[in-house]
């Protein structure tokens, strides 16, 4: 179902990229016969693409119900520049390369959408077409596609660390609260045998040695493609880490099966240090209660405001969705991730002002900046570079989540 609710005034601006209809063209042309791609006297169309079926099962599909929460408020609102959000829904890529850049074609050639958000997936095979046909692009900075290409939008900037940018201190900053400070305090750092467990290990070593911690495990050793049934390998080696002790809090950068299996076997060797990681922020998670048991204590990191955490702004993202999805909802991060990605759209939109064009987005987006969102302070094009180095760290306490280190903005660090 599209979202398209009457216009009531003209009050906020949108306007959007638009480029060339068709794939032999890369230039982009943004006009054709006098028209703006997407773009009518009263209207706005944007698409989205997700991970709405995988082969595991897993599923991003929340992210289309937080990006039509976003959209159906600004119609409601007004809309921008005179104009409705003509929201067409998301695409489902299947997590399949393939099918992810297909469904990029589509949106632009067929369905003609003036932008894309959100863009939720591991794979984004459509990033070089739609920059080529300058089409903005919003949607989670955690691919390197989001880092550096002049249309594409990381809601929270750039997440992936580039030569010459900078590392979020998020995790270590936040840490400090928990630790009470870093001064004399270890940490070991553990992720999974893979290109990106190893670069995880290159940023984090850096990150946490820079907070003052002493890194004194760091690697990427555990199997990518399989959890392992004996964990006492890695349990051995991290609690003699510091010295012939352990450390003062194991880090794992690792997805939620991998934590289960090594926490639990931490937990068992009666260690009562801190247990953190970035991905087990799932009240899904709280189902089972085997899960919960396993992670229980966990420190989890996060780069946007805890739903735990009262603010005017999480109080309003809250009342959105619960008005699209007609009842209160199991909050989770994908429906963040679709919300966030349209709100960048809208708010670098209210900039440009009416004459809805690409070198009048982009002139926005390059001077656009606003403070207290979900995700902290925004900037661009600082957010095509790195991140915006805002966070918190939640923990999961007797099965439920409660705020271990507030959601703030911390001074990233160069990344060498």
């Amino acid at each position: 179902m599209r979202i398209r609710t009457t216009v009531a005034c003209a009050g906020a601006l949108l306007l959007f990229v638009s480029g060339c209809n068709s794939a032999a063209d890369n230039t982009g042309p943004q006009k054709a016969g006098g028209s703006v791609r997407g773009v009518t006297d009263d209207s706005v169309k944007v698409g989205g693409i997700v991970s709405m079926t995988t082969s595991t099962g897993y599923s991003k599909k929340d992210t289309d119900l937080g990006a039509r929460a976003r959209f159906e408020r600004a119609n409601a609102e007004g809309g921008v520049g005179g104009r409705t959000i003509d929201y067409l829904g998301a695409e489902d890529d299947g997590q399949d390369p393939a099918r992810n850049l297909a469904a990029a074609r589509k949106l632009v050639q067929q369905d003609k959408v003036f932008a894309i958000a959100p863009m939720s997936s591991t794979t984004f095979s459509g990033a070089d077409f739609l920059q080529q046909q300058k089409v903005p692009t919003f949607g989670w900075g955690t691919l390197p596609s989001f880092c550096g290409p002049s249309y594409i939008y990381g809601f929270g900037g750039c997440m992936v660390p580039t030569p010459g940018g900078t590392i979020s201190q998020t995790w270590p900053e936040g840490l400090k609260r928990v630790t009470g400070g870093a001064e004399g305090k270890s940490v070991a750092i553990l992720a999974n045998d893979s290109d990106a467990g190893t670069f995880a290990i290159r940023t984090y070593k850096q990150s946490f040695a820079s907070a003052g911690y002493e890194v004194t495990f760091a690697e990427a050793s555990v199997p990518a493609g399989s959890v392992p049934s004996d964990w006492s390998a890695y349990t051995k080696e991290i609690l003699r880490s510091d010295g012939g002790r352990a450390p003062d809090a194991i880090v794992s950068v690792m997805q939620t099966p991998y934590n289960i299996g090594l926490f639990t076997a931490i937990k068992r060797t009666g260690y009562d240090g801190v247990l953190t990681d970035p991905t087990d922020y799932d009240p899904a998670l709280l189902a089972r209660s085997a899960t919960r048991k396993a992670l229980d204590g966990v420190h989890i990191l996060l780069s946007f405001q805890p739903f735990e955490q009262d603010s005017a702004a999480m109080r309003q993202f809250k009342e959105d969705i619960r008005k699209t999805a007609g009842k209160d909802v199991p909050l989770n991060m994908h429906m963040v991730t679709g919300y966030m990605s349209a709100d960048l759209f809208l708010a670098i939109a209210q900039k440009a002002g009416k004459n809805l064009t690409t070198e009048s987005f982009q002139k926005a987006a390059r001077g656009f900046s606003d403070t207290g969102t979900l995700v902290g302070d925004r900037t661009e094009p600082r957010g095509q570079k790195e991140s915006f180095g805002c966070g918190a760290l939640v923990q999961l306490k007797d099965g439920r989540y409660v705020v271990s280190a507030p959601f703030e903005c911390y001074e990233p660090i160069p990344f060498t």
